[in-house]
């Protein structure tokens, strides 16, 4: 039986938004993802495309899924669904921790002549801290919405200790990581410098990444939103490995590399600025080099409520909130009746709805949350669904079709407006002891 998005829910959007273009982007979007983005195979986990590109990734897989979370509790058949995407996340992990996107079978479709450790399986092999901290998030949010745990068996506790491995391996990256990753025919930002090591980095305690949440190269290799996410994520599973599958040396390995990268986060990533004062760098290097930037994908340093573990009245986030929602960020774009972020993964001029989302679940004023939405509703070009990005000055000029990740970020926005808060499903984080 195809799962559905009950008529209730949508009513409940009618009535509390009042605009007939937000149900119905919001109904065809809930709709859409269930129905053409999982891809069900007899005898399979599900697969998850990402929306026109014919593969999955974690970090969207996991998002694609965020605005679905409430409603699983009440629906067995849809939090099945969910628990099948985590298995099928947790295979991807067992199979490649370093790769991003993957395909639906061993087919070896992709970027095959990506030089690097390429798996038939795998689509893309962009190494991405968030990558591994979606999926430990996926599957607490998961167990917290629906008390299911049928998803945290040994091949979870497997994964997790390889996400562990792995992000232990790349705080030494020059020494240890057998990472490397060069691209051949593609733009700078598709690639790595320095034969596919990347630009040298200092040894911080935080966790080194090789690429953007955006699939752009780093500039600096150590991505402060992704390893604030890696942190808060190591504070999901010392949960779930105290509460749930009782392996008291799994969580404390999960707290102790937790505690580090914070630690290396708030002594080598939080920068002094001229003008908003003590505020987050979104990449540094650990020899003294930092990027004073957002960019539209999440973990993003807006996003920090939603995947750092910070509290949205956090003084060190609001102060980092008014550098990255003023013209100081150099992601900031402003047009003739639109001001939004933007990427460097995308053209000049464009912003991304993902991003008004994140600003919208990241405010406490009502009135803003839905100035975002009534945005949204305007800049769909016809479409009704949301795009990766679109020309701030002609929202009809517009990147990728059929983007599914950013339809359920524009989902969880209007389910927020109608008091179902998917932030909320989790517990307060696990405060990280500070020394």
């Amino acid at each position: 039986m195809a799962l559905t998005v009950p008529n209730d829910l949508v009513e409940r959007v009618r009535t509390t938004t009042g605009s007939d273009t937000i149900t119905r982007i919001f109904a065809e979007a809930m709709a859409r993802t269930l129905r053409d983005a999982f891809v069900h195979v007899e005898g399979e986990d599900v697969f998850v495309l990402t929306g026109d590109i014919p593969a999955m990734w974690l970090r969207d897989s996991a998002a694609q899924v965020r605005p679905y979370l409430p409603l699983a509790a009440d629906d067995d058949a849809l939090a099945d669904l969910l628990v099948s995407l985590v298995r099928r996340q947790v295979r991807a992990v067992l199979l490649d921790p370093y790769a991003n996107a993957f395909n639906a079978s061993p087919n070896g479709a992709g970027h095959v002549d990506d030089d690097t450790q390429m798996h038939p399986s795998v689509w893309e092999r962009k190494y991405e801290i968030d990558s591994l901290a979606f999926p430990l998030q996926l599957a607490h949010l998961l167990w917290r919405a629906t008390g299911r745990t049928d998803h945290l068996d040994s091949e979870f506790t497997r994964a997790a200790e390889l996400i562990i491995t792995t992000w232990r391996v790349e705080q030494d990256h020059a020494d240890r990581s057998p990472y490397r990753f060069q691209r051949h025919d593609g733009p700078p930002s598709d690639t790595l410098t320095h034969e596919g090591m990347g630009a040298p980095v200092g040894r911080t305690g935080m966790s080194w990444s090789a690429f953007r949440p955006s699939d752009d190269a780093c500039e600096l290799h150590y991505n402060v939103p992704g390893n604030l996410f890696a942190a808060a994520a190591l504070g999901d599973l010392a949960t779930l490995a105290q509460t749930v599958l009782d392996d008291p040396k799994l969580a404390a390995r999960a707290r102790e590399l937790a505690a580090e990268i914070t630690v290396g986060v708030n002594e080598w990533g939080v920068v002094e600025h001229p003008v908003h004062g003590r505020i987050y760098a979104y990449e540094v290097d650990g020899l003294g080099h930092a990027v004073l930037m957002d960019d539209a994908n999440m973990p993003s340093l807006l996003s920090l409520p939603l995947t750092g573990g910070h509290a949205l009245d956090d003084e060190l986030y609001l102060r980092t909130r008014a550098f990255v929602l003023s013209a100081d960020n150099p992601s900031h774009v402003s047009g003739a009746d639109v001001t939004g972020m933007g990427s460097p993964h995308t053209p000049q001029g464009y912003v991304w709805p993902i991003a008004f989302a994140v600003e919208g679940l990241t405010t406490t004023d009502e009135a803003d949350k839905r100035r975002i939405l009534d945005l949204l509703a305007r800049t769909h070009a016809g479409t009704f669904r949301m795009h990766e990005s679109f020309d701030v000055d002609d929202p009809g000029t517009f990147t990728r079709e059929w983007f599914s990740w950013a339809d359920s970020m524009f989902c969880e926005l209007v389910l927020d407006v109608c008091g179902i808060s998917v932030r909320s499903i989790t517990s307060e984080p696990e405060q990280v002891p500070m020394p």
